[in-house]
């Protein structure tokens, strides 16, 4: 099993004036990889608030795989990259970089999005859009791969070599 945490970055979802779909979607499609949510949270797009839910999912809930939704773009609000750099120990280009190659392929917004990945101890954190559409096309971009992602940071596995595409 995978500890999943989701944090929605949304200042109207904080304050709920709008539902969280793109949270539920990524509840949804982390059961695939039989990821079980363990944390949830909408919080506003405070740089200092995304900085502490993602200290406290990882430091004190030692989660595997943090979620972010939101705030990935070009708004004066948008600080959910910024907020996730501060706080990562590596950084894992990789994962952003495919996600927006592959989906600039259905639209050239894509390249406008500041999202990032990276590490903290033990824990892999993803930035995803805000839309449930975007979560949706992220995530069957890059889910096959994030269960590796977690043994290798688990140290359940060590290397990569002699994997090919689609093993």
């Amino acid at each position: 099993m995978i500890k999943v945490g989701i944090l929605t970055v949304s200042d109207k979802g904080a304050r709920r004036e709008r539902e969280d779909q793109s949270g539920k979607v990524i509840n949804e499609i982390v059961k695939k990889i039989k990821g079980e949510t363990k944390y949830y949270r909408i919080i506003p797009d405070e740089k200092d608030i995304i900085q502490d839910e993602l200290i406290k999912a990882v430091d004190e809930l030692h989660l595997d795989l943090i979620l972010t939704t939101g705030g990935t773009g070009l708004g004066e609000r948008d600080v959910t990259p910024e907020a996730t750099l501060s706080v990562i120990e590596k950084e894992v280009p990789g994962i952003s970089e495919i996600i927006r190659s592959e989906s600039f392929k259905k639209t050239s917004r894509a390249i406008l999005s500041r999202a990032v990945a990276g590490v903290r101890k033990k824990c892999l954190i993803i930035n995803l859009p805000g839309s449930p559409k975007g979560v949706r096309e992220s995530l069957e971009i890059i889910l096959d791969t994030i269960p590796h992602g977690i043994e290798i940071l688990k140290g359940k596995a060590t290397e990569c070599a002699g994997q090919e595409k689609g093993n």
